[in-house]
């Protein structure tokens, strides 16, 4: 579809339409941004490794990102929603059997979004979306640094908390 027949399109069939019928947008304290969920979007591989370079990620092989991308059950992004070129600022992926387990892995935000309840809203996404996929247990390893991120949003940490969390459907 045409950019200028676009901006002729109602904002809510505007972000179906760039996002996907699961898409949702969050809540952000800046009015004027506007901040997109999907797990429908597709992930440009460039836009990944520049957000995976912004949080201090090492790099990997494009191929083999692009393989792993292929390969996982789950991949959400975090847009921030512009009609002509939506940047992606947020991103998790989960691997699994899709029904009785799955894995959280990547998750990053971008630091200049950081500090909003962005990565929250971001793992909520996924567990909803995992949720719907009637998955029972979901396990996550995590960065020393950011474990207690997860221990506040209710998930269990292994014995000695250090890098690994799991959560269980109700």
């Amino acid at each position: 579809m045409a950019f200028n027949r676009l901006l002729r399109v109602p904002e809510a069939e505007l972000l179906t339409l760039l996002y996907g019928e699961q898409h949702r947008c969050c809540t952000v304290p800046q009015p004027e941004l506007q901040l997109v969920l999907s797990s429908e979007r597709e992930i440009d591989l460039i836009e990944l490794e520049q957000l995976c370079d912004a949080v201090g990620w090492s790099r990997r092989p494009l191929r083999r990102v692009r393989k792993a991308l292929e390969h996982s059950l789950l991949r959400v992004g975090l847009w921030r929603h512009d009609p002509r070129v939506p940047k992606l600022v947020g991103f998790a992926r989960c691997t699994g059997d899709g029904v009785v387990e799955a894995t959280v892995w990547d998750v990053a935000v971008h630091p200049h979004y950081q500090g909003a309840g962005l990565g929250k809203a971001l793992m909520r996404y996924v567990l909803e979306r995992l949720q719907a996929m009637e998955v029972e247990r979901v396990s996550l390893f995590a960065d020393p640094g950011v474990v207690e991120f997860y221990a506040a949003q209710g998930w269990d940490l292994e014995p000695l908390d250090r890098r690994c969390a799991f959560w269980y459907a109700p």
